[in-house]
């Protein structure tokens, strides 16, 4: 596209209308609404999602999510690499057609803007190939201008899942979500103005592994050979429904491939090419020669959507939700802990009573705007005496207070005695299990 070397083959797909092509932009749509709309909105005073790494916390429609709660970020990542067997294997390579952010920019953005500054694909090529003109240099600047500008856009959108829509594009976030954002800027222009569909074919993995996740009865773009051969560009293979070598399904490919030479790993199953031949064969009144099909379709084999390999995938899929649905329901909406204060083991009053000093820290999940009180409580100790300060906390509040157990005097106490703290909010409990220290004879750790 830039024409500053000719060891590259270029690729300029046409552009097409279609059935698949209008599933697609219903599809980008959604997606872009989903990253435009949802940073800006707020529930309960905050974010509907926000991934907050400096303060460890992701903010998720309404829950708070912390440090403590990793076992759910394992879970998601469970299930999203299990969901990528699994519509691999029934779908192909759905993700890469409707899904990737690599396409969905694209189709989105960089095409349409080419189409609108430079003209459809014959009009760019015959451009690119005439050398540099006047009419050439000011349709690349204009172009590479706006796709500074959406890269820019796209890089500040991406970044306001991290850093806040509101903070980004006021300019109150700091120095270091400016500086990712010019990096994101970066990366996206580059990839608009040059690597584009090298991307799919030379760095993303899944081209390479997807072989092993797909197999005969994996959903896939196809050319149906039965029907289309042998081709021929004359008016008895257009009678018969053959392919007439048209190469329309080759021109409006945005990876560069003939779909006609069988299953290849730069395909992204965008379906472009099964629009391209309806339009061609639909007009001479014959069946598609590209649609969606499978090798055991083509063969004449009986397709099974359900097979060991699907059923595996689905049940461990159900099994991932179903646990996590049930810890979000026993998921308690604050987090505590409790440790020993440092440099303090115990220390005895003069009445001969033993001290313990700990800091509680406690951290308010619940993203409601009404303070929450919180209820402290020691269980295991006899006649132990609890001083501490009250505690109430606003929702992503954090505060540490010092926990003081005092035992009264007995000859039964121990060097060592676990006893339990319990913190409530009404809504659940947590109960932690700290180790009492008093200065009974080493060794001694209960009756």
């Amino acid at each position: 596209m830039l024409g500053f070397s000719n060891t590259r083959d270029w690729v300029y797909p046409q552009s097409i209308k279609g059935r698949f092509m209008t599933i697609r932009r219903w599809t980008f749509l959604g997606l872009h609404l989903l990253l435009l709309i949802t940073p800006w909105i707020t529930v309960n005073g905050n974010p509907a999602f926000r991934v907050d790494l400096p303060a460890r916390r992701v903010f998720l429609f309404g829950n708070i999510f912390t440090a403590s709660d990793t076992i759910f970020l394992l879970l998601v990542l469970w299930f999203l690499a299990f969901s990528l067997f699994f519509f691999t294997a029934v779908f192909g390579r759905i993700w890469c057609g409707y899904a990737c952010p690599q396409t969905v920019f694209l189709e989105s953005w960089i095409r349409p803007i080419e189409l609108w500054i430079e003209g459809d694909r014959l009009t760019r090529k015959r451009r690119d190939t005439k050398g540099w003109t006047f009419d050439r240099a000011w349709r690349k600047a204009a172009k590479w201008s706006v796709f500074l500008a959406v890269s820019v856009f796209l890089a500040m959108a991406g970044m306001s899942i991290f850093a806040g829509a509101r903070e980004l594009w006021t300019g109150q976030a700091g120095p270091v979500e400016y500086s990712l954002t010019a990096i994101f800027t970066f990366f996206w222009f580059w990839d608009f103005t040059w690597f584009r569909e090298q991307f799919c074919s030379y760095v993303c993995p899944y081209a390479r592994f997807q072989s092993a996740l797909a197999d005969d009865e994996s959903l896939t773009v196809s050319y149906i050979p039965q029907r289309g051969e042998p081709r021929e560009a004359g008016k008895q293979a257009a009678l018969d429904g053959r392919c007439i070598d048209c190469n329309k399904c080759v021109a409006v490919c945005p990876q560069g491939i003939d779909i006609r030479d069988g299953f290849q790993l730069e395909c992204i199953q965008c379906a472009r090419c099964i629009d391209a031949c309806v339009s061609v064969m639909g007009q001479l009144g014959h069946r598609t020669l590209v649609e969606y099909s499978t090798i055991a379709e083509s063969e004449g084999r009986t397709v099974r959507r359900w097979r060991p390999r699907t059923f595996v995938y689905g049940a461990i899929l159900v099994a991932i939700i179903a646990t996590g649905g049930v810890l979000l329901a026993q998921r308690v909406p604050f987090e505590a802990t409790v440790n020993r204060a440092p440099g303090s083991l115990y220390t005895v009053d003069t009445d001969g009573s033993t001290r313990n000093t700990f800091l509680l820290k406690i951290t308010n999940k619940d993203p409601g705007q009404t303070p929450v009180k919180y209820d402290i409580e020691v269980s295991g100790l006899a006649g132990a005496e609890v001083i501490t300060q009250p505690v109430e906390l606003g929702s992503t509040e954090t505060r540490t207070v010092p926990l003081i157990v005092r035992v009264p005097p007995s000859s039964d106490l121990v060097r060592t005695t676990p006893f339990e703290v319990s913190v409530t909010d009404g809504d659940g409990e947590i109960v932690l299990h700290p180790t009492f220290k008093t200065g009974a004879e080493i060794g001694s750790t209960g009756p």
